[in-house]
Parts: C-alpha cells; sequence; structure tokens
C-alpha cells in the first residue's frame, strides 16, 4: 500500500509542475488556435464527420467498423463519467489560474480525459479496419490529448490513462465486431 501511496504522489508533483509550466506559457498564437481547434474537434462533430465518410466510402466493412467505433466511443463516454465521479479529481484550471486559454470545462472534474479516451476508442478500430488512414488519426487523437494538457484542462496522467482505456476499448470493439 505505501508502494502505491508513493507512487501517486511522484505522479502528482510531476502532474502539477507540467501544470505549472503550462499554465504559465505564453504560447505563440498559432499554438493556441492548433490547441483550441483540436479539442473543438474532439468534442464530437470531428467523429461524427468521420462516420459519414466511412459510411460513404469505407466498402463492404463499413457498418461494422462505424459500430465498433460507436460502441468503443460510447462504453468510453459511460466509462469517463463514472471514473470522474468516483475520483472527483479537480482539474488544472480550478487549481490555478491558465495565462492565455480561457475555455470552460465541460465538467468539473479531470481524471481521465474524455476527450483522449474518445479520440482513441474511435482512432483504433478505424485504423485497423482501415490501415491507410491511421497517420491522420494518430496525429488527430494526439493532438486532441496535448490540446487537453496545454489548455490547462488536464493533467498528463489523465490524458495518459484516458488515451489507454480508448485505445483498448477500440481494440476491443473492433475484435468484437469484425470477427
Amino acid at each position: 500500500m505505501r508502494v502505491a501511496v508513493t507512487l501517486v504522489s511522484f505522479i502528482e508533483e510531476r502532474d502539477h509542475r507540467l501544470m505549472r509550466r503550462c499554465n504559465r506559457w505564453e504560447a505563440p498564437r498559432w499554438v493556441r488556435w492548433a490547441m483550441i481547434y483540436a479539442t473543438r474537434g474532439g468534442d464530437g462533430w470531428l467523429w461524427y464527420l468521420l462516420a459519414v465518410a466511412v459510411l460513404a466510402l469505407g466498402g463492404e466493412e463499413r457498418f461494422r467498423v462505424v459500430g465498433a467505433a460507436t460502441l468503443s466511443a460510447a462504453v468510453g463516454v459511460a466509462l469517463f463519467l463514472r471514473l470522474k465521479k468516483i475520483t472527483g479529481r479537480r482539474r488544472p484550471c480550478a487549481l490555478e489560474r491558465h495565462c492565455w486559454a480561457t475555455l470552460l470545462p465541460p465538467d468539473q472534474f479531470s481524471f481521465p480525459s474524455g476527450h483522449s479516451m474518445t479520440a482513441f476508442a474511435v482512432c483504433v478500430p478505424v485504423s485497423l479496419a482501415y490501415p491507410v488512414l491511421t497517420p491522420g488519426l494518430t496525429v488527430c487523437a494526439l493532438l486532441i490529448a496535448a490540446s487537453r494538457i496545454l489548455l490547462g484542462m488536464h493533467f498528463l496522467s489523465d490524458v495518459v490513462v484516458g488515451s489507454v482505456l480508448g485505445a483498448l476499448l477500440g481494440y476491443a470493439s473492433f475484435a468484437l465486431f469484425m470477427v
């Protein structure tokens, strides 16, 4: 038990150090815009657009791929909402003011990152079905994850755990639908 407490303290100390650096960094204008657009893309409209494109152009497996991505995203949303209530971790923007980001968080809790979880929950099954899309989808998912940290919405550990859980859900959903 002592090892777990020490590990959590170690992670939190580094999370808070990175939070302070991000919250005080006067990022160039292009970084600010890129992060805002990335986080807005992760609000959902990007995934709806991707689903329409896959349904229109995806070939025979398109319905199974969209089904797998939809299932993994839906389970991810239910999971992150539950985990946020259980952990009750406050967001970085609630602990320290950000020097340039003024976006309001979608809820009050930080752990895990729902944007990151959903991004990877959608990215993985679509990438597995259409490998040619993997580089673009991976860049989108990584930008969404990074935006959550740079905008002061999440700690690094929130984003890492959300991304890993989302990828696992995406893989499991793909395996379920594509057998």
